[in-house]
């Protein structure tokens, strides 16, 4: 069912409420909040790859409190097993049978902090649950409920004791971004409001509500010309002479997703070519994989897609049915 005016209304002026909300808690970076906001509301997870001190468990946190639900934080060392994350079966001495501890992993809104510091059995504890939303243990297999994101950190920088996420784990992430830096005058207020004690960021909307604005995404409309542009993307990384590995098909449809929760997020019940191309550069840079020539001579993933959009032609059309 095609997303009605009054809906797409609804959606933009509650989107903007709850990137508001959050921008109290990450002062100038309202794009990369609508960015996670926008993951979010298209089932989607997120990585955040930064530097430390630039605010990505701050974020994390802030969009945990925005939604009135469950958030847990699960610190990645590496001596955590996979158990610690999703739990594990005990036996009731009193009772006689067996019962399920569940692990932070149940939660609507989960941060997965410093994920590269675990081993990679842990890492792959994730995977089923990223992709299917459920976990399996002891042959078991359970729902983590909806809605459900799972919002990694990295740094980027400092590589002792870690282990890089395999391709399987970076292509279950929607994005990847980086928050970077705020500017002088967010950096100002900041110092200005050091002294003062940490405010939280109140709770404005409910799990449900989150769930409602998701499944109205589906109603959103995307040309044949768009969905034929996100495929020659997809396709350019494939023939890239820097890639050896290009995007998947779950990249592309990530993409497609994306843009249009983006579009309606805008005030739009249509995708443009202008969605796809703002969106390309966090949904696909990370699943790309270089040759090591490429990676030799400093190539780097945003450049080569980079270059793709500067090679494939958009379309001229603006998307409207």
């Amino acid at each position: 069912m095609t997303i009605t005016p009054e809906q797409t209304a609804w959606f933009q002026s509650t989107f903007a409420q709850l990137v508001e909300n959050v921008e109290q808690a990450v002062l100038g970076k309202r794009h990369i909040v609508e960015l996670v906001f926008a993951t979010l509301l298209s089932e989607g997870h997120i990585l955040l790859e930064d530097v430390p001190g630039t605010g990505k468990t701050a974020l994390a946190r802030a969009l945990g409190q925005t939604i009135r639900g469950t958030s847990t934080r699960i610190q990645f060392t590496p001596d955590l097993l996979p158990g610690d994350v999703t739990g594990i079966t005990v036996y009731d001495q009193k009772r006689g049978e067996f019962e399920f501890h569940t692990g932070p992993i149940f939660a609507n809104v989960v941060l997965a902090d410093e994920i590269n510091r675990a081993s990679p059995k842990t890492q792959s504890a994730l995977l089923e649950v990223m992709e299917e939303g459920r976990v399996t243990v002891d042959g078991v297999t359970r729902p983590v409920g909806v809605p459900f994101v799972v919002i990694a950190t990295q740094n980027p920088v400092e590589q002792a004791g870690t282990y890089r996420l395999p391709e399987a784990q970076l292509d279950r992430f929607m994005i990847r971004a980086s928050i970077g830096y705020p500017d002088d005058a967010s950096t100002l207020r900041i110092l200005q409001g050091a002294m003062h004690p940490r405010r939280e960021v109140p709770e404005i909307v409910d799990a449900q509500l989150i769930v409602t604005m998701s499944d109205l995404v589906a109603g959103v409309y995307s040309s044949p010309l768009v969905l034929d542009y996100i495929m020659r993307l997809i396709a350019a990384t494939r023939r890239a002479s820097e890639v050896k590995l290009g995007v998947s098909v779950r990249g592309g449809l990530a993409l497609a997703r994306l843009a249009a929760t983006w579009a309606v997020a805008h005030g739009r019940s249509f995708v443009t070519p202008d969605d796809v191309r703002d969106l390309a550069l966090p949904v696909l840079a990370h699943r790309l994989v270089l040759n090591p020539d490429a990676e030799f001579d400093g190539v780097t993933p945003d450049a080569v897609i980079g270059q793709i959009l500067l090679d494939v032609e958009a379309p001229v059309e603006n998307g409207a049915a």
